[in-house]
């Protein structure tokens, strides 16, 4: 795992992590199904820090996110972009905790979706 706090984790860093938390059988009360999704995203507050991530998992109304250094609960705009798209997404991030390797996971509900060319 890299030390740099501004360095995007791996994907060994999301599996371990992912491992770690060991997801539960519990019935969360969720309204969509979420899907595992990892793939690199950045993370802009409202202050204008770039926060590099991976994501965790994906749904219709939210996403979970892994990266280093805690995110405060609040609006981000989340970027991921495939092979011929940028997509743009406002979250209110909803909760942020610890987890193992110095790294956070946190999720949020989408906002609103903006795509760019």
């Amino acid at each position: 795992m890299s030390n740099d706090p501004g360095a995007r984790p791996s994907m060994d860093d999301l599996r371990s992590v992912l491992e770690s938390i060991n997801q539960s059988d519990a019935n969360h009360e969720r309204s969509a199904e979420r899907l595992q999704l990892s793939v690199p995203a950045e993370v802009t507050t409202l202050r204008g820090n770039t926060i590099s991530t991976m994501t965790r998992e994906i749904s219709r109304f939210g996403i979970g996110l892994l990266h280093k250094g805690q995110i405060n609960p609040g609006e981000v705009t989340v970027r991921m972009a495939s092979e011929t798209r940028q997509f743009e997404y406002r979250v209110l991030i909803e909760w942020c905790r610890p987890c193992d390797g110095g790294m956070f996971i946190s999720g949020g509900r989408f906002l609103a979706r903006r795509d760019a060319e």
